[in-house]
């Protein structure tokens, strides 16, 4: 095998999937806080009071808040985001199990609102500074290197409703004082960082379920972005003036794009989804500087980006140090009718005769991350790691307690002989985090059935359960992996 000897095997969780403690010690709510639970047939809801003091929801991608209204937790509904895994109060019980597998990096990120929790003001709280350190202080302990993601789709539902979000320019402020806190509180003990996590898929996500996307919020969507981006241009020279030794990438939600036919019509159509889709993104924040096709989009749904000269430089300056991505699955694009469909969560497009698909129709397709990957590579030429990969599924529990999961373990095994692959045909790859390495809160559909874990956690889709952590017949594969330096796949 091809995987070099410092390489980084671990794991990967969010704070607004795992935490839970959503209101504990100090922290304010986030968007995850007011969205319900859901099903791979039923979307998740945001919740509301609208001015007339009347309850309400809306699907979590489709309409925005109405005018007048605010976010609010209903009686009635459950929000798994609440609770998530309890990792607030298991973190030493979870990270011993991660460093028995073996973990030499561990991906997560901080939620905002514990450190600021409305977002906007001037000093942290201290709690939350606490909390993070002495879960740095405990992967430190066993050798573990943090990979932190400072914004993981959560930011504080103050800045939501008081600021309008990433759309207005004041955000940026509010974010360079969150992540210098970060870079400063934290340093020395967390070397590796993400600015923005699956940055992409506010653009991406209007083209999948595009039926409501109007040009407003095209329009919208771009602004957020470019705000974004400058924020992740100052959070990388903000780090490395903090710390020199920081390395900062940004993080992209990859997903391969084949074109259905050899129509000449689908072959432009699959370049122009890589532009919009996933270049877009990578060009700005590794290359400081937005492609030439960027006019092309923005001239699509009549964007005129406020931009202002510093943006440019800021840009320029601040392109980060690695390149990392999610990878789940591939998808289709044509220009053509066609019959068979998938419609699963997050995925929408042609189904690919030549794969198999999962119970939430995402497509099996280890060749498309080594595509990927050697694409990605030869286009920005910087370190890359994996830093989310794996497989949601339904797990049973035997009477004895064992739970048995090949599906899983085929996942893994086909997933790092697509790496190697793609190592050996001259790719930096430095660092693969397995996603939901231990059992939490589904970002999509809410659920806890859909799970990623190699480490079970005993709770349902209605939250009932123990929270009792127990391994899995994968906990032990990926630990003889891991031990291998991925050698032994047998």
């Amino acid at each position: 095998m091809s995987f070099p000897k410092n390489f980084f095997w671990g794991g990967a969780i969010a704070a607004n999937q795992a935490e839970g403690a959503w209101n504990v010690d100090g922290r304010g709510p986030a968007l995850t806080d007011v969205t319900t639970g859901g099903s791979v047939k039923e979307p998740r809801y945001i919740t509301f009071i609208d001015k007339d003091g009347k309850p309400g929801k809306f699907p979590k991608r489709g309409d925005v808040l109405p005018e007048g209204a605010h976010y609010a937790v209903l009686d009635g509904y459950y929000y798994p985001n609440h609770d998530g895994i309890d990792f607030y109060h298991h973190y030493k019980e979870d990270i011993k199990l991660f460093a028995q597998m073996g973990f030499t990096m561990f991906r997560m990120s901080i939620s905002w609102s514990r450190l600021y929790p409305n977002g906007d003001e001037e000093v942290p709280n201290e709690k939350g500074i606490e909390f993070y350190r002495n879960v740095f202080k405990e992967l430190r302990k066993y050798h573990i290197e943090p990979l932190v993601t400072i914004w993981h789709f959560d930011t504080p539902l103050y800045l939501e409703e008081r600021y309008g979000g990433w759309t207005n320019r004041k955000l940026i402020d509010f974010y360079d004082r969150f992540a210098k806190t970060c870079f400063t509180e934290f340093k020395g003990l967390v070397k590796y960082w993400l600015t923005f996590n699956e940055i992409n898929n506010t653009v991406m996500f209007l083209e999948m379920f595009g039926n409501k996307a109007t040009p407003q919020m095209y329009r919208d969507a771009y602004q957020h972005l470019h705000h974004q981006f400058v924020a992740s241009a100052h959070a990388v020279k903000i780090g490395h003036q903090i710390d020199p030794e920081n390395k900062i990438g940004c993080m992209i939600c990859g997903i391969t794009f084949y074109p259905l036919t050899c129509d000449p019509e689908d072959i432009l159509l699959n370049r122009h989804t890589w532009e919009q889709n996933i270049f877009y993104c990578g060009d700005v924040q590794c290359k400081g500087q937005y492609g030439s096709y960027a006019k092309r989009l923005w001239a699509k749904h009549d964007v005129k980006l406020n931009i202002t000269e510093q943006d440019l430089i800021d840009l320029q300056e601040g392109t980060v140090d690695m390149y990392t991505f999610s990878y789940y699955m591939s998808t289709i694009v044509t220009t053509h009718e066609v019959k068979e469909r998938v419609g699963g969560n997050f995925s929408a497009g042609a189904k690919n005769p030549y794969l198999k698909y999962s119970d939430w129709g995402w497509a099996f397709d280890p060749a498309g991350l080594q595509y990927y990957l050697e694409m990605i590579y030869d286009r920005y030429g910087l370190p890359i790691m994996v830093v989310e990969n794996g497989l949601g599924a339904y797990d049973k529990v035997e009477e004895d307690g064992s739970i048995h999961d090949p599906y899983r373990i085929e996942y893994l095994k086909e997933h790092i002989k697509a790496m190697d692959k793609a190592i050996a045909n001259g790719v930096d790859l430095i660092g693969y985090t397995w996603w939901g390495c231990i059992d939490l809160v589904s970002a999509g559909t809410g659920e806890m059935r859909k799970r990623y874990g190699f480490i079970y956690v005993d709770k349902d889709d209605e939250g009932h359960g123990t929270y009792e952590r127990s391994k899995k017949d994968s906990f032990y594969y990926y630990q003889k992996i891991i031990k291998s330096n991925g050698n032994d796949l047998d």
